[in-house]
């Protein structure tokens, strides 16, 4: 129901694009979230965003990571720029607060 997408490995100050493609039944109901999870660290809420364009982000991504959504493709988009090693991570997509099994995510590495 979850399908990431996108991740890969980028030098310092890099940027990426991450997709996630969700059925339409949960796309159009819930708030979306991209998550992370580092190694040894617990998942994370990076940001969110409702359905009219609102946005939260956590403190550490904020300026940096922008959250859209495209309702027509039943897709969010998590683009990061300014990365830094600290933001490698496996990103998820899910809602908020989280309702639905953990697709497989995606890689960000961030490294020289």
């Amino acid at each position: 129901q979850l399908v990431e997408s996108g991740g890969g490995l980028v030098q310092p100050g890099g940027s990426l694009r991450l997709s996630c493609v969700a059925s339409a039944s949960i796309f159009s109901t819930y708030v979306m979230g991209w998550y992370r999870q580092a190694p040894g660290k617990e998942r994370e809420l990076v940001g969110d965003i409702i359905s009219g364009g609102w946005t939260y982000y956590t403190d550490s991504v904020k300026g940096r990571f922008t959250i859209s959504r495209d309702n027509a493709k039943n897709t969010v988009y998590l683009q990061m720029n300014s990365l830094k090693p600290e933001d490698t991570a496996v990103y998820y997509c899910n809602t908020v607060p989280n309702k639905f099994p953990w697709g497989r995510g995606t890689q960000v590495t961030v490294s020289s």
